[in-house]
This record gives C-alpha cells, sequence and structure tokens, in this order.
C-alpha cells in the first residue's frame, strides 16, 4: 500500500478527520465494525494494482487513462490509508500490515486483464456496477454506525464513489457509441458483474481480516458465522432500490421504462440478496 498517495485534487484530506475524538473504548469490541471496516480497508488499499492493469487495457485513451491514474487512483488509496488509520486508533493492537500482506497475496492473484471484460464498453459497464456496489456499502456502513467519525468518513468515501460512478458511466456512453453496444451486450456485463458481487474480492478481504482478528482466541469464530453476521447486519440498511437504480442506468432505458422496472427488481433483488 502507499501511504502518501500521488498528489491529485481530492475533494477531501486525511487531515479533515479527528481520529483523536473517537470513543475508542466504546467500539474496541465491537468485532462486527472492525471487519466491515477493516476488510474496506484492505480492498481500498489494492487498488493501484488493479489500476494498472485499467491504464493498460485503455491504452491510447488519454482521458481516461489520465483520470484513472490521477484522480480514481489517489482517491482509493486515501479511501484506504484513512480507514487503514481509523484501525490503527480504535484497534491499536491489530497487525494490519501482517494481515494486508496475506490478504494481498490471494487478491493480488484475481487482478488480471483476463477478468476485465470483452470490450472497453462493457468494461466501463462492470465499472459502473463494481461503483453502484461500494457507494451503496459505504452508505450502509454509515447508517449501522453510530461513532460520528466512522459515519464523517463513509460519507466522504460514499460520495467520492457516486463520482466515480458518474465518470465510469460518461466514459461507457462514449465506448457506447464508438463500439455499436447494443443493449444485450451491456446486460451481459451487468449480469456477470452483478453475479459475482457476492462472491468477489470482498470474501478474501472478510476472510482475511477475519483470521487475523480471532487469531489466538480459544473459540475463534466461524467465517460463516462471522458473514452471517455482518451480513444480517449490513442488511437492515442497504439502499436496495439506490442499487437497482444504477445497476439500470447503463440499459438506458428512459425515465419512464425505469421507473416502472426499478420496483419489482428491487423487491426480487431484495429476496435473493439480502435473505
Amino acid at each position: 500500500m502507499h501511504d502518501n498517495p500521488r498528489p491529485a485534487d481530492l475533494r477531501w484530506h486525511l487531515e479533515d478527520l479527528d481520529f483523536t475524538a473517537i470513543d475508542t473504548v466504546r467500539l474496541r469490541k465491537r468485532d462486527d465494525l472492525f471487519l466491515l471496516v477493516c476488510s474496506a480497508s484492505f480492498i481500498e488499499s489494492g487498488t493501484d494494482t488493479y489500476t494498472r492493469n485499467l491504464v493498460d487495457y485503455f491504452s491510447g485513451d488519454a482521458e481516461v487513462g489520465d483520470w484513472l491514474s490521477q484522480h480514481w487512483e489517489p482517491e482509493e488509496l486515501q479511501h484506504g490509508l484513512a480507514l487503514k488509520t481509523y484501525i490503527e486508533h480504535v484497534w491499536p493492537d491489530f497487525d494490519w500490515d501482517g494481515a494486508y500482506a496475506d490478504f494481498f497475496t490471494e487478491y493480488s492473484k484475481l487482478c488480471t486483464t483476463d477478468e476485465l471484460e470483452p470490450t472497453r464498453g462493457q468494461e466501463m459497464v462492470a465499472r459502473c456496477i463494481v461503483e453502484m456496489g461500494t457507494t451503496t456499502y459505504y452508505q450502509a456502513l454509515n447508517a449501522v454506525c453510530d461513532e460520528p467519525v466512522l459515519r464523517d468518513l463513509t460519507w466522504r468515501i460514499r460520495t467520492d464513489e457516486v463520482q466515480h460512478y458518474k465518470h465510469f458511466y460518461h466514459y461507457f456512453l462514449k465506448y457506447r457509441e464508438q463500439e455499436g453496444l447494443h443493449r444485450p451486450k451491456v446486460i451481459a456485463a451487468l449480469w456477470r458483474r452483478v453475479a459475482e458481487l457476492r462472491q468477489s474480492d470482498a470474501d478474501i478481504a472478510l476472510r482475511h481480516a477475519a483470521a487475523w482478528r480471532f487469531r489466538g482466541r480459544a473459540q475463534p469464530p466461524s467465517i460463516d458465522a462471522v458473514s452471517k453476521q455482518i451480513y444480517e447486519l449490513m442488511s437492515t440498511q442497504y439502499p436496495i432500490e439506490l442499487a437497482v437504480r444504477m445497476a439500470l442506468k447503463p440499459l438506458l432505458l428512459g425515465a419512464r421504462m425505469q421507473r416502472w422496472a426499478e420496483r419489482p427488481l428491487a423487491a426480487v433483488a431484495r429476496r435473493v440478496l439480502l435473505n
């Protein structure tokens, strides 16, 4: 992980957060919040590896390449650094660097160009789904926690992720025209990425965060029990309507058709994803 992301026109800085104001004693035994924050910090901190693949994939497109390397990557790395700093203030005995090294050994094997979509337009669709996932994750985390500094941090990150979504969507529209990308291929890209949401890098991050958090305990909880606990916590506040709205947008259905589709799809998604 880079402790000092490359300079960029960041919307906020680490110094804007008052980590000394955290009521650490009250939070220290909250395994659920720890795992949610720690797993997110791992994923955000590995962004530079993934960025290289995207920059290579979009080689020749200076607009996309410059934005990825000069804005998206530094902002994502700042998310990771801020979340790591939060961990260090609340759970100072946790060996974040050691746990992250284990996580990255496994995670980096997934960061290959083979995992990218077959066309640039379809990859932008996939990027929109990823940003939808992060936006809704941080919104849910913001809602389930009651610690002011973490709420401030998660909302800042959530706001960044919305902006990232807008950029990827803008680039999707450009490549849609260039490639003549019709709706069936957009749907295929959407489906592939949505299908991975519950079997993704988040699972790897959670597994390694839990393994290091509970090592040495006489009766550590199983990863299934841990996953169930935090999944149930997050599902109580997960903004499923927002997720569906963001996922449908690349289909360019038109305002009336999108509104017609959102409610039944949200109901289905709530049953499938949140149960």
